[in-house]
């Protein structure tokens, strides 16, 4: 079995962020685009771990750990945010959230 080198590791990196990216531009899903904006997330600390593992430091890991802590601080807020508008106007199609009207 061939070992994975960096290059493939970036690779898989920047075609995650590219599907996330993609999901945010063209969704109109509050909670795809949300899940969108996770997967780039993850793609950049998958870089992190990946550039981490190839120099032999902990320094990407110890980046990651403090990532992951605040993405789950952000899944609870994000989450919250999306069942208030949803209570509030029983839609969660971004094109017709418009929170500061009215």
């Amino acid at each position: 079995m061939i070992a994975p080198t960096l290059n493939c590791y970036i690779a898989l990196s920047v075609a995650l962020f590219a599907i996330g990216l993609l999901g945010v531009l063209i969704r109109r899903n509050t909670l795809i685009v949300f899940m969108c904006l996770e997967l780039m997330l993850v793609a950049s600390t998958l870089a992190l771990v990946a550039f981490s593992r190839f120099n032999g430091t902990m320094d990407g890991n110890v980046f990651v750990f403090f990532i992951l802590t605040v993405a789950a601080a952000e899944v609870a807020v994000g989450l919250a945010l999306i069942v208030a508008l949803f209570r509030k106007r029983q839609t969660i199609a971004v094109n017709e959230l418009n929170a500061l009207k009215n």
